[in-house]
């Protein structure tokens, strides 16, 4: 089963996707841009140039698991930092970009963050 939290990273490739790509077409993707261990259970994100179609890839106890969803209407939105390479998001940005937020327009309050 796929799930999500706080506190897992999630790393954003920011260039256009060909959707078309598989697990082993991603992890490519992720090993040459990305460079972050691909079985840390982190979660990589993948957003298509019509940005419709988003695909999340994570490793599991057993093997990878994707997640893909495609928009019938509108598009997501991609934040300011990722024009044209990756960027680290955080849990609460994943859940905007997911569900139609616009995350720029967003102001946060001071939190605690743990550092390290």
């Amino acid at each position: 089963m796929l799930s999500f939290s706080s506190k897992q990273r999630y790393f954003l490739y920011g260039p256009a996707t060909d959707m078309r790509k598989g697990f082993a077409g991603l992890n490519g993707l992720v090993r040459q841009h990305i460079n972050h261990e691909l079985l840390s259970g982190d979660v990589f994100i993948f957003i298509n140039r019509r940005r419709d179609r988003i695909k999340l890839l994570m490793w599991d106890a057993t093997g990878f698991a994707l997640y893909y969803k495609q928009l019938e209407r509108g598009t997501f939105e991609l934040p300011p930092q990722t024009d044209h390479g990756s960027a680290e998001l955080c849990w609460s940005d994943l859940v905007m970009l997911l569900e139609g937020i616009e995350i720029k327009s967003i102001k946060r309050r001071k939190r605690y963050r743990k550092t390290g």
